[in-house]
């Protein structure tokens, strides 16, 4: 298979997310989807689930598929939702809810269904940080078992860790606990105040530097992939520190989302890197009803399945067609001579101004340089 290149921006998402449900039996601190215990009445059917994968698999060539939520173990049909994916040629990966629903049995299952990765949320590198930002007592505990089932069964485990004021001093303290666990490669996601995250506070932007500096370190060291999510500044960042975000050495530390889907698919294409993906460009989002977002955290509305298709939309709404052009970015973000491998949080931008082309407002390199 030929790598995803720029020339896929406006024709193929990297990534389709699609938010099988929004119950969950946790209440995250950050949750984007403000997630319940009970699935929303407007969640798509069964068989408008099986139109939907159906259609990503039109895509000229098709996006990797992430299964999430809500916590996609809380619908009763998931199995059959992968295994039908992965019957169309999709690449799938899941996100399952550390809750007492993550047995090594659903694992097993996922496995049967030819699930590629599974993603796993990691808040704190211990249980009282990570179970009061999930919270679940007992979350922690959970969420280790669930990296011994995800070994057992030799599954490629991405770990998603959200970064605010709360924990972004514990970054070492997690990076260590990871080491040992087998894992493909650690997501750290920097907050987007939407949903449930409006009442968490973000880090400040010099504080990102310090984060920044933490993570390089790590990717150089530990043996897992590191990449930042809605905080694509950090590309620029490892080009401060004379990294190559286009052509990348075979440190962690510039490897993308492809080359993630390339260790899920058992590759060895060790030296992917950032393409300037982010939301919207190279990346596609389809909540529990339908509705077509550019990413999850971007809650722009382009339409809604099965009224309308969701290639087309890539291919041709506004919204997408402008988010998939840095030279469209308003402010700092559309003048910037990295604005091509990075961009900044169009999710983040949106939140805080109102502008889903507007800059970054997060972005250190603004403070003068």
């Amino acid at each position: 298979m030929q790598p995803y290149t720029t020339d896929d921006f406006g024709v193929n998402p990297l990534m389709f997310y699609y938010e099988v449900t929004r119950a969950c039996d946790l209440q995250c601190k950050h949750c984007r989807a403000s997630a319940q215990h009970e699935a929303a009445p407007d969640e798509l059917m069964h068989e408008q689930s099986i139109q939907l994968i159906d259609q990503v698999a039109t895509f000229p060539r098709k996006p990797n598929m992430c299964f999430t939520g809500g916590d996609p173990l809380k619908r009763a049909d998931v199995f059959e939702l992968l295994q039908y994916a992965v019957s169309r040629g999709i690449m799938t990966a899941l996100t399952p809810s550390a809750t007492p629903l993550a047995t090594l049995e659903a694992f097993r299952k996922a496995k049967d269904a030819g699930v590629s990765a599974i993603g796993i949320s990691l808040d704190g590198a211990d249980a009282a940080t990570h179970d009061a930002f999930r919270g679940f007592e007992g979350s922690f505990a959970q969420t280790m078992k669930m990296l011994q089932f995800a070994a057992e069964l030799d599954f490629p485990v991405q770990i998603n860790t959200s970064i605010t004021k709360r924990n972004f001093r514990q970054i070492d303290q997690i990076a260590d606990l990871l080491e040992s666990k087998g894992i493909a490669m650690w997501s750290v996601f920097f907050l987007v105040p939407v949903g449930r995250g409006v009442e968490e506070q973000r880090i400040e932007p010099e504080e990102y530097r310090w984060v920044f500096e933490r993570l390089w370190t790590h990717a150089q060291t530990k043996p897992y992939s590191v990449k930042t999510t809605e905080a694509p500044f950090y590309r620029r960042f490892v080009l401060e520190q004379g990294g190559n975000p286009l052509a990348g050495p075979a440190h962690a530390a510039t490897r993308s989302q492809s080359e993630f889907a390339s260790r899920m698919n058992r590759g060895s294409h060790r030296g992917r890197a950032p393409l300037g993906i982010t939301d919207g460009r190279g990346i596609m989002f389809v909540a529990h009803n339908g509705e077509i977002f550019p990413a999850g955290f971007l809650p722009v509305q382009c339409g809604k399945f099965p009224e309308v298709s969701v290639v087309d939309v890539y291919q041709n709404h506004p919204v997408f067609k402008q988010l998939q052009d840095p030279n469209q970015y308003h402010g700092i973000c559309g003048t910037c001579k990295d604005r091509l491998i990075c961009g900044g949080s169009r999710a983040r931008a949106y939140a805080l101004t109102g502008d889903y082309l507007g800059p970054e407002p997060d972005c250190f390199f603004e403070l003068g340089e």
